[in-house]
């Protein structure tokens, strides 16, 4: 590993505002220092199906100029630092250059799932002063920057959209451009009190029973849980990890990010999943990030043979209790994420079945440490929880953002059972009034008032579903029109989606 104390740094490691911790700029940069020609990110190699440009592959050395000319790009624009930048991209190698290059420019990244419309995204952006976006032309079907341009007509703080790819509307600033250049950009030096890991690197999204929270998170968090993940799968030098998980949640960035930056090896990213595509990867990469429901499957396909480490990312770690036992080569760690308050990797038992988690400090450096609340709810506490509420003020308000109790311990909303004799928790279920889709979450009462909106009458329910953690089902006299309804209206194609025929992909 490039990084040797228990935050990655050494003593004598200096970040942009002086001695102190890394920064996540810091460490990219330190294994591009290292290796410079070594290839550093690897698109995947269907990406002209769901979006322009063909498949990139860049080595540390190009890929830190393209982060430079982009973060000197932001920096002419006028952007200050500390401003929230919005990023909707698939999983490409945009999408890892943007968010760097919005931290090397000293800024806040805020990344927003690629299957937000313009329903959630204007929640989201609306009470941060978000003052740029960054998308694609089009991922998939959907022209995600005639998108966002409709979000910045609706707020006012948004003076830049920029977006990658051909075609795009008038007023979007272009930014392929960054990948053409041949020397080093000069990026102005971000000058603020205070050690720069300490500053907010990133705001993610949550969704709680009260709707969107947005969490901020320091360099130094993400890196504490990323750092925890590391250790457990062993991450060395020039290891190459294919990533299924896009970085548009702490769990994306924590079990993506942060391990390819410890290791310095290659970063290959996987949109969606196209079994030509996957296959082509497997040859080329050693560790690979899946959702945790597709392992089984993938196992039973024989996908995942060459592989020498595993990584299981459940985003409703309520379903790893009846996951199918690991019989692999590869050694498998389970990651259970706790929405955007933190995630615990443990590795599978020798039977292959899931292990328990451990109740207290987790691992070490005990980056994060459990606790069962008196109404049998998850809580947890530790260098990779968040500890602020964003923006500054919201705690004076009606909602408990990221209320601690007096322990420091912060309340997941998960029930669990705990073993006190053996020193375990177990998740039980999810938290109330939350409807789980995979990697996606939605409030029980927003996902109603979509429905409403486009029929009063119609209605819709979160089953229990497989791999999905959830299914919706939903009913009205004519289906196809609230589906159509619920996408014109900016809703989810999630929600839109179980209204249409089976078999109809959303």
């Amino acid at each position: 590993m490039i990084l040797r104390n228990e935050t990655g740094a050494n003593e004598s490691d200096t970040g942009t505002a002086g001695v102190g911790r890394p920064t996540l700029d810091d460490l990219f940069r330190r294994a591009a220092v290292h290796d410079p020609d070594a290839l550093a990110l690897a698109d995947p190699p269907n990406r002209s199906s769901f979006t322009d440009g063909a498949p990139r592959r860049l080595t540390y050395a190009q890929a830190d100029r393209a982060i430079s000319a982009l973060a000197a790009k932001f920096c002419r624009a006028g952007l200050q630092a500390d401003t929230l930048v919005a990023i909707q991209l698939p999983n490409t190698v945009e999408a890892i250059i943007t968010l760097l290059a919005v931290l090397r420019a000293g800024m806040i990244a805020v990344p927003l799932p690629v299957l937000w419309r313009q329903k959630e995204i204007l929640g989201a952006l609306r009470p941060l002063g978000v003052k740029a976006i960054v998308t694609a032309s089009r991922i998939g079907a959907v022209k995600h920057a005639e998108l966002a341009g409709e979000v910045g007509a609706e707020l006012f703080p948004i003076r830049f959209i920029c977006g990658f790819g051909g075609d795009l509307p008038d007023g979007v600033l272009t930014l392929d451009d960054v990948f053409d250049t041949q020397t080093s950009s000069t990026v102005p030096r971000t000058l603020r009190g205070g050690q720069a890991a300490e500053h907010v690197a990133v705001v993610t999204l949550d969704v709680t029973p009260a709707g969107l929270v947005p969490v901020a998170r320091s360099h130094s968090e993400l890196i504490a849980g990323g750092l925890s993940l590391a250790q457990e799968i062993g991450v060395g030098p020039h290891m190459s990890i294919l990533a299924a998980i896009p970085p548009s949640s702490f769990a994306g960035l924590a079990v993506t990010i942060v391990p390819w930056l410890f290791g310095g090896g290659c970063l290959s990213l996987h949109h969606g999943f196209d079994a030509k595509a996957f296959g082509e990867q497997m040859g080329t990469i050693n560790t690979a990030v899946l959702p945790g429901p597709a392992v089984a499957l993938l196992a039973k396909a024989g996908r995942l043979q060459v592989l020498k480490s595993l990584v299981a990312v459940w985003r409703s770690p309520e379903q790893l209790n009846t996951s199918a036992a690991w019989s692999g080569p590869a050694r498998l760690t389970d990651v259970s994420c706790f929405g955007e308050l933190g995630a615990i990797a443990v590795p599978r038992d020798t039977d292959g079945l899931p292990a328990a988690m451990p109740l207290g400090p987790v691992g070490a450096p005990h980056d994060i440490e459990t606790a069962r609340s008196k109404i049998g709810t998850l809580l947890v506490r530790g260098a990779m929880v968040p500890r602020a509420a964003f923006p500054p003020g919201v705690e004076h308000g009606p909602e408990p953002y990221l209320a601690a109790d007096k322990d420091g311990f912060v309340d997941t909303g998960f029930t669990c059972r705990a073993d006190e004799e053996a020193r375990t928790l177990t998740v039980s279920g999810p938290p109330g009034g939350i409807a789980a889709i995979g990697g996606y979450r939605f409030t029980i009462r927003d996902m109603e008032s979509q429905v409403s909106m486009a029929d009063p009458a119609a209605t819709i329910v979160a089953l229990p579903g497989s791999l999905m953690a959830q299914k919706l089902a939903g009913s009205a006299l004519d289906n196809a029109d609230v589906a159509v309804s619920i996408l014109g209206q900016g809703g989810s194609p999630l929600i839109a989606a179980a209204f249409r025929p089976r078999g109809l992909a959303a």
